[in-house]
């Protein structure tokens, strides 16, 4: 399989270059990701359309990878509850080497075909679950080995890569292969590889929680309240729904913790 991810970048001697030069040149190559992300839109409903499935029967949804893959998954995963008012357990990402792997890297932890199982079976994962394997080479046994288990039990699974015709995409039933070319530092793929991740990320789970009814209009009315600023903006959400004066809104949204309770509560009186 040629790795594209590991192609020459197509820029040579980048430290002749002047910083300018340097960012406007990865500006360029950055430009490229959205363009190969539209490519493989019908994929990525494919797959979202399962997911929503999932979640509606009471499934979960987990991402499992390594190194910047990995984090990506994490990060994601942990914005959905205070954006969207989810429950923690709805999305779980798992990184190759555990929770001290997202701000180290982890030796030779991606290499164990069989770890990643282990990690999904300590949280009793079953058929109701969809599993995503996110690895830009696509080829981290870790990730592999993890999918390969779940398709024998029966569990649906979903693939982010980078490189096409990956053994990734060969254990995944919906597979999502976007083809950013080489990397701007040659197989940096934290920059290019990973964008391209970080964006299908939030294209799945902003998808998904819309088709859940968490946004309404385009608000997103579950949020946890979790600071000032967002007590701000749920206070003028409620204000917009009601036309309640901003004190009072204020002490509505904090009595019943979210802007959707809020409305309705309001709206029964």
């Amino acid at each position: 399989m040629k790795r594209i991810t590991e192609q020459p970048s197509k820029y040579n001697h980048l430290e002749k270059m002047t910083v300018k030069e340097l960012l406007t040149n990865i500006n360029q190559e950055d430009a490229l990701v959205p363009i190969a992300i539209a490519r493989v839109i019908p994929e990525i409903e494919a797959l979202v359309e399962v997911v929503v499935d999932r979640l509606k029967k009471g499934g979960r949804l987990f991402y499992i990878g390594a190194g910047t893959s990995g984090r990506l998954g994490i990060v994601d995963a942990s914005e959905c509850p205070p954006t969207f008012g989810v429950p923690d357990e709805m999305v779980i990402g798992i990184i190759a080497g555990g929770d001290a792997a997202i701000r180290k890297a982890q030796e030779f932890a991606e290499d164990s075909d069989l770890q990643a199982w282990k990690d999904l079976d300590g949280f009793f994962i079953d058929k109701k679950d969809v599993v995503i394997g996110i690895a830009a080479s696509g080829t981290t046994p870790y990730v592999i080995g993890g999918l390969k288990k779940c398709q024998e039990m029966g569990i649906a699974t979903g693939c982010l890569t980078n490189n096409p015709g990956a053994p990734l995409t060969e254990v995944a039933d919906f597979p999502i292969v976007i083809e950013v070319g080489p990397e701007f530092v040659t197989g940096s793929t934290r920059m290019k590889s990973g964008t391209s991740q970080k964006l299908v990320l939030n294209m799945i789970t902003t998808a998904a929680m819309v088709q859940l009814g968490r946004v309404v209009g385009n608000k997103m009315v579950d949020m946890q309240l979790s600071n000032n600023k967002l007590v701000d903006r749920g206070t003028k959400m409620v204000m917009q729904e009601t036309e309640l004066p901003y004190e009072e809104a204020e002490k509505l949204l904090l009595q019943e913790g979210s802007v959707r309770k809020a409305v309705e509560e309001h709206f029964k009186r």
